[in-house]
């Protein structure tokens, strides 16, 4: 039993670390902010904004709700185990033990949301995928990207769609834009930004011969509303096309597909994926202003960098993760170590390990 004590009281500490660093205080008085907003007989006036603080009220106290009821669950299972300290109850220590196992990856899923601390953690995402470099084998690898990540959603039981694609011309894909809709999407998914490196006996090559492809994954956070990013019409070129994904008949026979260009950046962003021009075109605006004010908090770090001295990143060079086929069998992050000899499972949309270690990177809790 002294085991089993020891192991729930170290597992009572570090939640009771986590609640500390949750600020349990702080996020009741966000609640109270958000009950007396909603209380206000004019909130709905904007239903996009009280969607936006209603979800956030809600998701706030849910994860407040999730932790204390872990610690107070924990706090009770030690009181029995306790009480129970100089008996010989077998089957009472058998079923405290696995109920410690319960708890333990309750913890665990509740402290991975912990370590997400950026502004839009919480938000869903919108992540695109390039082929790089090298003709149907790159096209097809992009291709492959794009269902591990759906594969993932899949799993996750989160909702998701295509909002753009540009298919190879002989196989595979040259880009597709997916969304990623549910909590803590992009807090994850935040992790799968930059260049992915594919090693493998090409299905293309009639020789058998090994090559390596390349693909970009770019991450943004699907949010309703983006700062103080104020587009002018002017800077704009906006093109129609027929939609060549899904979305039934209508969709693709008329031209209700957008690309919008963004002349002084010369970002370009595409939709297709909704009914009507002009929600494609909506979709469009949104996630163009999302990519200019990535731009312009990634133009003020680099600022910030250059005044230091460092060397400014270039972003299709980093590459972040190696997926070996052939001669052997890995997959392996550059950053954080972590490898997995099993890359069907990985390609399959088992990617949580690696999302892990890199949140774990340089926080501890």
């Amino acid at each position: 039993m002294k085991e089993t004590i020891n192991a729930l009281e170290h597992l009572q500490q570090r939640t009771a670390t986590a609640l500390e660093l949750l600020q349990p205080d702080k996020i009741r008085h966000q609640i109270v902010d958000f009950d007396k907003q909603m209380q206000d007989p004019s909130f709905w006036d904007d239903q996009k904004k009280a969607r936006i603080i209603s979800q956030r009220s809600a998701n706030l106290s849910q994860r407040l709700e999730d932790w204390e009821g872990l610690k107070k669950e924990i706090d009770e299972l030690l009181d029995l185990a306790l009480e129970d300290k100089d008996d010989l109850d077998v089957n009472l220590r058998k079923e405290i033990d696995e109920q410690i196992d319960v708890l333990q990856k309750r913890y665990d899923k509740l402290e991975l949301a912990l370590l997400m601390k950026g502004e839009h953690d919480y938000a869903g995402a919108i992540i695109s995928i390039h082929a790089g470099a090298g003709g149907d084998d790159a096209q097809d690898w992009a291709e492959m990207l794009a269902r591990m990540y759906s594969r993932w959603a899949e799993k996750k039981n989160f909702s998701y769609d295509i909002l753009n694609i540009a298919r190879g011309s002989n196989t595979g894909i040259k880009s597709i834009t997916l969304r990623i809709g549910g909590e803590f999407v992009y807090g994850q998914l935040v992790s799968e930004y930059g260049v992915h490196r594919l090693v493998r006996i090409s299905p293309f090559d009639a020789d058998h011969a090994r090559h390596t492809s390349f693909a970009l994954v770019e991450v943004l956070p699907e949010l309703d509303e983006v700062g103080d990013i104020e587009l002018d019409m002017k800077d704009l070129r906006i093109d129609t096309f027929a939609s060549s994904g899904a979305g039934g008949q209508s969709v693709n026979t008329t031209n209700s597909a957008v690309r919008i260009v963004h002349i002084p950046t010369n970002i370009s962003v595409s939709c297709q994926n909704e009914r009507s021009q002009q929600q494609n075109k909506e979709t469009a605006l949104n996630i163009l202003k999302i990519k200019l004010q990535q731009l312009a908090n990634q133009q003020r770090v680099n600022h910030i960098k250059d005044l230091k001295g460092e060397h400014k990143e270039v972003a299709w060079g980093n590459q972040i993760r190696s997926y070996v086929l052939h001669p052997y069998k890995l997959v392996k992050d550059l950053r954080t170590d972590y490898e997995e000899s099993n890359p069907d499972k990985v390609l399959d949309g088992e990617i949580d390990e690696f999302i892990e270690a890199y949140l774990r990177m340089n926080v501890a809790v």
